[in-house]
């Protein structure tokens, strides 16, 4: 019991140190770099070993992707892999709810996830890329990334802004680990998944990105360089050129993101069953893959491989559309990942592309290829993933190159706000979409759905039968007595709201039944309805305030209009100190 006790106390000290010390928070974040950086090289290693094993390639440095050629039997891993792959999915969807990534755990739970959903979503992706399967390791780097922070968090019971912090460390390192480039990393937890560049993750992500850069450089694991191109100057044209790729990657990006919806729509209306779909998905890779291995996995080798050798348009062109087709089938299919890492490659031969066409167009090269293709690797991944300043990070860490940078920011940015301004979605968020919640960033609004009528209702409202005449009313209840009264009928199911004051007004008839003067008599509050949904009723209704039900239509209590605007306000204010970086206890 006294070891027990002490255990207890050295919890509490460390969950109040946590809490309400920044430095002892920032060693917590460290931590969680330094096992998202640990994790993500796992998962690497776990990925490349399964290809490795199953086609094997010829040396630890090789890639799927930069094969020349590939026997046809052992294509059948796509669909062989697909199975368990299947049914995996099959066994999450009998819990019957989605799985939470760590965007909308960040949006809409506080940044509490689940570390079941985060090993099925590994473990699906691991076996999606390891089969060569057309997506990248994102998913999970960033899922178990993501994941150690919010469960450390959770243990220690921390504050909701805090484990919303550690998700976004834990999500960014994990990336930063995995392209070796920790702005790039940074940038992506604030873009992608805190929603915010906010001056309280400022320090704790900074750190967790250098931790995990560290047990990369620990482990001795080494990316090699993306090929820049010599002595680029740009001028005015060519800022003109790359915010054209610009407009074009943002275009492409959405045909792709909308292929892959109607692939997974059309999968749907099969009615196949859903451990069969990824099975299904690796036949009809085969002969994209048979063509050029190329369009299997994310494609980091085929990149290096394209960048380094000039290939003819045609080629690129057909290169292009069989990459964008199998990570549309991948993903519509079932196959778990996502489409950053497969994005970076397609990007390249979109900028290629471009940069050819605009040869042929020109009668010279206005362009250098490589670098509107390290360019269209940016804008493209800008616009599916939402992230364009995290794109242009990674142009500046794999290649150095700043002048080249300068031109990729100007390219991802139009790339993001044309994809906003037309499509409306990341890649990420569009799903969700589909499924019904609406959300457009990693901002949290789960605190709106939190705060429902239910919460915020006074319980024990004065009653009334409905049937009582305005004589009998009067009786019970003198003028002043209260402001407004609920009435039920005899089944205790509400009828409407009656001001007290109205009964007494001149006119009235003492023997009409009070019913008669009853307001709000359709409008009335469900118990689980969030704030936004209140405020709203309460302006179409035009009432101070309104009755909260169950489903049976049973009173469980009153909500005022003022009550409603005075908590949101006080809510607002709160999200307000806590993206300023002020500690804020959170309520009750």
């Amino acid at each position: 019991m006294s070891a027990r006790r002490h255990v207890r106390s050295l919890a509490s000290l460390l969950r109040e140190s946590f809490r309400t010390r920044d430095d002892a928070f920032l060693l917590l974040a460290l931590l969680v770099g330094l096992l998202a950086g640990a994790l993500s090289l796992l998962q690497g290693a776990l990925a490349h070993a399964l290809q490795a094993w199953w086609y094997g390639l010829p040396g630890d440095g090789d890639r799927l992707s930069a094969l020349t050629h590939l026997n046809a039997w052992k294509l059948l891993a796509l669909p062989l892999f697909g199975i368990p792959i299947g049914l995996i999915s099959l066994f999450a969807r009998a819990r019957k709810r989605q799985l939470v990534d760590a965007v909308e755990a960040n949006a809409l739970h506080g940044g509490r996830m689940s570390m079941r959903d985060n090993l099925i979503v590994a473990t699906q992706t691991i076996l999606s890329n390891g089969c060569g399967a057309s997506v990248g390791l994102e998913a999970a780097y960033a899922q178990m990334g993501a994941g150690v922070g919010s469960q450390l968090g959770r243990v220690l019971r921390l504050r909701r802004a805090d484990i919303r912090t550690l998700v976004g460390t834990g999500a960014a390192a994990a990336i930063a680990a995995a392209f070796d480039a920790p702005l790039a990393g940074a940038f992506y937890g604030f873009e992608v998944v805190i929603g915010a560049y906010t001056p309280a993750a400022l320090a704790p992500v900074a750190v967790a990105v250098l931790g995990a850069v560290a047990v990369r450089a620990a482990a001795g694991v080494q990316l090699p360089m993306l090929p820049a191109p010599a002595d680029i100057g740009l001028e005015f044209r060519d800022y003109a050129l790359y915010i054209l790729l610009g407009v074009a990657s943002a275009l492409v990006g959405i045909a792709i993101m909308r292929l892959v919806t109607l692939i997974e729509q059309g999968v749907e209306r099969t009615r196949l069953p859903r451990w069969l779909r990824p099975m299904m998905g690796g036949f009809l890779l085969i002969p994209l893959a048979m063509w050029t291995p190329q369009v299997l996995s994310s494609g980091h080798g085929a990149q290096h491989v394209d960048l380094t050798v000039q290939q003819p348009l045609q080629w690129l062109a057909l290169l292009l559309a069989l990459k964008c087709l199998a990570s549309a089938i991948s993903l519509g299919f079932g196959f778990r990942g996502g489409l950053f890492f497969a994005s970076l490659f397609t990007g390249t031969l979109l900028g290629a592309v471009f940069a050819k066409l605009l040869a042929l167009a020109f009668g010279h090269p206005p362009l250098d290829e490589t670098g509107a293709a390290l360019i269209g690797m940016a804008a493209l991944s800008a616009a599916i993933v939402g992230a364009p300043m995290t794109m242009a990070m990674l142009v500046l860490e794999s290649t150095h190159d700043f002048a080249l940078t300068s031109g990729a920011i100007a390219a991802v940015l139009v790339s993001s706000s044309m994809t906003r301004r037309i499509f409306g979605f990341s890649f990420s968020t569009w799903r969700f979409h589909l499924r019904g919640a609406e959300i457009r960033s990693a901002r949290d609004v789960g605190w709106v759905s939190a705060l429902t009528a239910g919460k915020m209702m006074r319980r024990g409202p004065e009653t009334m039968l409905a049937s009582m005449t305005v004589a009998q009313a009067r009786q019970k209840l003198p003028l002043g007595a209260t402001t407004r009264i609920v009435l039920v009928d005899a089944q205790a199911h509400y009828v409407g709201i009656v001001v007290l004051a109205d009964l007494y007004a001149d006119g009235v008839k003492l023997q009409a039944p009070v019913q008669d003067y009853a307001q709000s008599r359709a409008n009335a509050l469900a118990a689980d309805a969030d704030a936004l949904a209140v405020m709203r009723q309460f302006d179409s209704s035009q009432s101070d305030e309104l009755a909260v039900l169950d489903e049976q239509r049973h009173v469980l209590g009153v909500l005022s209009e003022r009550f409603v605007r005075k908590r949101y306000a006080e809510e607002l204010e709160r999200q307000q100190r806590e993206l300023l970086g002020e500690r804020v206890d959170d309520p009750t």
